[in-house]
């Protein structure tokens, strides 16, 4: 569908403007003849690009790098869009709009804070809102440029009743990529429905601190695991491999952030990385490098910190030379929220606003998110020939080739008939459930667990998290959530009494944006803990749902907004009230519901049993009252290693041999390493078999692992392969992830995974930072974790 001014206008005499400004789709648009280039469907994106930015003055091509965010209100009657507005404020056109699912700019929300207090639009207002907007910007504007729109979507669109499956990190203790790809798929499907083609996700950085409010937002601390959860989810977003325009149903994802986020100083988010080139090459860069090379991933977003003292948004070695040079990405770099900005207010290499644009457009920073403010100051800037025009061509570039690529020129509606019947559906919530059924994991049990119904008269349901459905961070409110008190009512209705307790409150709100995060005072919540035990006296068992709020895990994006902690136990009196729980003598299961690992010493020397459930997601009281009664079995792993306490950190299992000798009056080992994760059932896993024990350094070599269930219930096991280079001319991790596979097997099944490790898997980057395969001796291991395994010798001639 090509939409020209005058089909348009037409069109929009009929009935079918009130179809669009509902969010409905109008039923035909041909392409009209003798039109330029750029309005041509079949031409090539870069022949579009180029015949639309020469008719393009040098307002209208900064225009298309600023975006709209508080700024919503100059375009704005209340929350509806005014065109009259628009144009007075913006004659040039607008280039992007940051969330329009949200009410920021609009009545009583201009302060709010961080992009998550601003409450949401009703979807069908979105919708409308996102139309409107494309129909002035088509028919109004000099070129009928449409606009970019964007919306965070970290596990689920971010939006009213959109599908909130677990955080992020859960999905990845599921170590299945397969179920990434399709998470991912329905997310998108639900984002394009409502008319945005561009979303802010999935975040890539590899974790290695989890004071960091925000390790629930990554994949962990592996950059394989990272890597291969990170092509799953681009490609359920966008398609899979290489091409120059999206399917239907697909959005643009972006890659966050770029790079060292998840290891920052002290823990606290946006303070320097100290990581050398060799650090990042080895570690950081991975997941990057190998999704740009692999996908066609649309953006790439710096981070926020510096390294080496050069912040991220003004690094040219950084994103110009190895993002664009060494790994020839051409898609679009877009700032983090204020970024640019905080290249003169907080990181101070920038002497004014403007100069902080210079310096981002000079590292190849495209847009500025969220507002745009200092890319507003280009177009003096270029007239005053402090910028030249050429570095405005080529950013303006990539961001009209992305509307191309997106196919806004063609169709840039919503529809919300469409939206409202695909997201959060029957379809979409049994998929939710999978996933929560396939990131739980069972990190300790003694037998208690699974548990019989058969033999229970009462059970108590205790805990700050027992009747409410934690979400995480980066989520908005779905059709449906399912708690997990609700969950095991439903489960055991006619067949055992259930009582409840909360025991304690971890915070006095439950609003992750909140700036304040006010705790209970303690002699409350210590009366509280009495009123469990008497609930909890009259049980046969205690199922204690403790862990986090959105409060205590969550992005410090600013000092009056912290998320960041020094401690990683359990916030407030939860001890208390586990201690005074397990004192009773009765069997305490523990469903850990939390954005961060559990460094909970104390639980996890005492509990019966502990369930490892992350945030996992609107359906996923279902999967836990399953799990916790046997009617599924937990396969999932660690995606991180899980310290016993900060003393530790940072402890990740691709440590180096010298690492970790040990501490005086202290235990070195982990709580849980990376990998772990019990079942119902038993698992034997056999040595690796290689092809062949002997290779040449371009050569591939397969492994072969046997893997059996040797238990009487059907479960899954996550067979991990590691590698170890024993001798090599820099030092070398103990062990390196390199293969993963996740097996459903019934009982007394065996069967043989495969992995393929080419030459990449064995490259390292020498002194002279080359990245070359070096003879020698490998150790190739598998196992059930980082821990337990079992190994086969390869040689690199």
């Amino acid at each position: 569908m090509n939409l020209t001014r005058r089909r348009l206008l037409a069109w929009m005499g009929s009935a079918s403007a009130l179809a669009v400004a509902a969010g409905a789709l109008p039923a035909s648009l041909v392409h009209a003849d003798h039109e330029p280039r750029y309005r041509d469907a079949t031409a090539p994106v870069k022949d579009r690009v180029a015949d639309l930015l020469s008719r393009m003055t040098l307002e209208e091509k900064v225009a298309q790098m600023v975006a709209l965010w508080a700024t919503k209100a100059e375009i704005m009657d209340g929350l509806d869009f005014n065109p009259g507005k628009a144009a007075r404020a913006y004659p040039h056109g607008i280039g992007q709009i940051t969330r329009p699912s949200d009410r920021r700019g609009g009545p009583n929300v201009a302060n709010a804070a961080g992009g998550t207090a601003a409450r949401w639009r009703e979807p069908k207002d979105t919708v409308k809102f996102i139309n409107a907007v494309q129909v002035w910007a088509t028919t109004e504007t000099r070129l009928g440029i449409p606009v970019l729109f964007h919306e965070e979507s970290l596990h689920g669109y971010m939006a009213p009743n959109a599908t909130m499956f677990p955080q992020a990190i859960a999905l990845a203790g599921s170590f299945d990529t397969g179920l990434m790809v399709r998470v991912s798929s329905v997310i998108a499907r639900e984002v394009r429905a409502h008319g945005v083609p561009y979303v802010l996700s999935p975040v890539v950085d590899i974790v290695r601190d989890p004071r960091w409010g925000r390790i629930e937002e990554t994949f962990g601390e592996d950059p394989y695991l990272v890597t291969e959860m990170g092509v799953a989810a681009v490609e359920g977003l966008q398609g899979k491999g290489k091409f120059e325009k999206l399917a239907d149903g697909k959005v643009y994802a972006t890659l966050k952030h770029m790079t060292g986020h998840g290891q920052p100083q002290s823990g606290n988010n946006v303070a320097p990385a100290q990581l050398s080139e060799r650090e990042l090459r080895e570690n950081f860069f991975p997941p990057f490098k190998a999704i740009v090379e692999r996908t066609s991933v649309g953006a790439v977003m710096p981070s926020y910190n510096e390294i080496d003292g050069v912040p991220s948004h003004a690094n040219t070695w950084l994103l110009k030379d190895i993002l664009r040079g060494e790994w020839g990405f051409d898609g679009v770099i877009a700032s983090d929220y204020m970024a640019v900005q905080e290249l003169d207010s907080l990181h101070h290499v920038a002497t004014d606003l403007e100069d902080a644009a210079r310096k981002a457009l000079a590292a190849t920073v495209d847009c500025e998110l969220p507002d745009g403010l200092g890319y507003r100051t280009l177009t003096a800037q270029v007239k005053a020939g402090k910028v030249s025009e050429a570095a405005i061509d080529a950013a303006a570039s990539r961001m009209l080739a992305l509307k191309f690529r997106a196919g806004l020129f063609e169709n840039p509606f919503g529809d919300f008939a469409k939206a409202d019947a695909i997201t959060g559906n029957a379809e979409a919530r049994a998929l939710a459930l999978e996933a929560a059924r396939k990131s739980l994991c069972l990190l300790t049990n003694d037998g208690t667990l699974p548990l019989d119904d058969s033999k229970l008269k009462t059970v108590a349901v205790i805990g700050p998290n027992a009747a409410i459905a934690r979400l995480g961070g980066y989520s908005s409110e779905p059709r449906q959530t399912v708690t997990l008190l609700d969950a095991i009512r439903d489960r055991l209705e006619g067949k055992a009494k259930v009582t409840f307790a909360q025991g304690v409150r971890i915070t006095m709100s439950d609003d992750r944006s909140d700036d304040p995060v006010i705790l209970p005072k303690p002699e409350d919540n210590r009366r509280r803990i009495r009123e469990a035990v008497k609930v909890a006296r009259q049980a046969d068992i205690i199922i204690l749902a403790i862990g986090d709020t959105e409060q205590t895990s969550r992005e410090g994006y600013a000092k009056t907004h912290l998320g960041d902690r020094t401690k990683l136990d359990l916030v407030g009196e939860q001890n208390e009230l586990f201690d005074a729980l397990h004192a009773l003598g009765k069997p305490v299961v523990v469903t850990a519901i939390n954005g961060r690992p559990p460094s909970w010493p104390n639980v996890v020397d005492k509990a019966h049993a502990i369930l490892e459930c992350w945030y996992p997601g609107q359906e996923g009281g279902t999967a836990m009252a399953e799990a916790l009664f046997g009617d599924i079995n937990p396969g999932a792993k660690l995606p991180v290693t899980v310290v016993r306490h900060e003393g530790q950190i940072p402890y990740f299992h691709n440590l180096k041999p010298s690492a970790r000798r040990a501490y005086l009056l202290d235990d070195s080992s982990p709580l849980f390493p990376f990998g772990h994760g019990l079942s119902y059932t038993s698992f034997e896993i056999g040595a690796p078999v290689l092809s062949v024990p002997r290779i040449a350094a371009d050569i591939s070599v397969t492994v072969s692992v046997k893997v059996k269930n040797t238990g009487i219930r059907a479960g899954d096991e996550v067979v991990q392969l590691y590698l170890r280079d024993r001798v090599a001319s820099v030092t070398q991790p103990r062990q390196k992830l390199c293969g993963f596979k996740r097996v459903t097997l019934q009982p007394g099944e065996e069967r043989q995974v495969t992995f393929t490790l080419d030459p990449a898997a064995f490259a390292i980057w020498n002194r002279e930072m080359q990245h070359v395969v070096e003879p020698g001796f490998f150790d190739i291991m598998a196992g059930p974790n980082s821990v337990d395994l079992k190994s086969a010798e390869l040689e690199i001639v």
